[in-house]
């Protein structure tokens, strides 16, 4: 799991980079370039923006021991967005003030500003068109995991329920087993029993035969 952070980590450090270089270029350029560069660190902000959640998404499933570790270098990363934002708000300002001085300063090139003022609306629209295209594409991402999740839970319960019924044949074959086992200990206990008897009748019936021989024998030579 920490190998995908460390892979957020490194898309973060390439982008901002390339947001702060761009930063940088924007008083230095004009017109349609300086346009085309703003809408451009606008979106590369946003990618920005999805990389820390993705990173606060990781963090939350690594295990407990190490999460603290990588929560400092998360809140680290979001300072810098916010530093980045920041610098960029005030690089838009100082071309926004630019833009409208132009406008209100050379009417012979209005015609042209509010060319330049029209594209850039357009390429705005474009980008929240993009926007909202990915946002529709996280959602039925969202919406597809959702629906494996209930299939997995379908599938989990049902096994559930086939091994509840294992469960319950497998406790009624004990207890037949049980029933049978009681009954052959009965039987058993009966032979043991009328086993003793026949012994002890045996016995008796010796002791009668060995004594009426003796008796026989003492008779025998009292009358000699």
């Amino acid at each position: 799991m920490s190998s995908d952070f460390e892979s957020y980590e490194q898309d973060f450090g390439t982008i901002t980079a390339e947001i702060t270089n761009k930063i940088g270029r924007i008083p230095k350029l004009s017109g349609e370039e300086k346009t085309q560069l703003v809408l451009n660190v606008d979106k590369q902000l946003e990618e920005v923006r999805e990389l820390l959640e993705q990173m606060d998404l990781e963090v939350r499933e690594i295990p407990v021991q190490s999460r603290a570790m990588y929560n400092s270098r998360l809140k680290s990363y979001k300072q810098e967005m916010e530093k980045l934002e920041k610098d960029f708000k005030r690089s838009r300002i100082a071309y926004s003030d630019e833009v409208r001085n132009e406008l209100l300063g050379d009417d012979a090139s209005s015609s042209e500003n509010q060319l330049i003022k029209l594209r850039e609306e357009r390429a705005h629209l474009l980008d929240n068109t993009e926007k909202l295209e990915r946002s529709s594409r996280r959602l039925e991402a969202g919406y597809q995991i959702s629906v494996e999740t209930e299939q997995v839970g379908q599938e989990i319960l049902a096994n559930l329920h086939s091994d509840r019924e294992k469960i319950q044949r497998a406790r009624e074959r004990l207890r037949e087993t049980d029933a049978n086992l009681g009954k052959s200990s009965r039987i058993l206990t009966g032979m043991l029993r009328r086993i003793i008897q026949n012994r002890i009748l045996v016995f008796i019936l010796g002791a009668i035969i060995l004594l009426t021989i003796i008796l026989a024998i003492y008779f025998n030579l009292r009358g000699h």
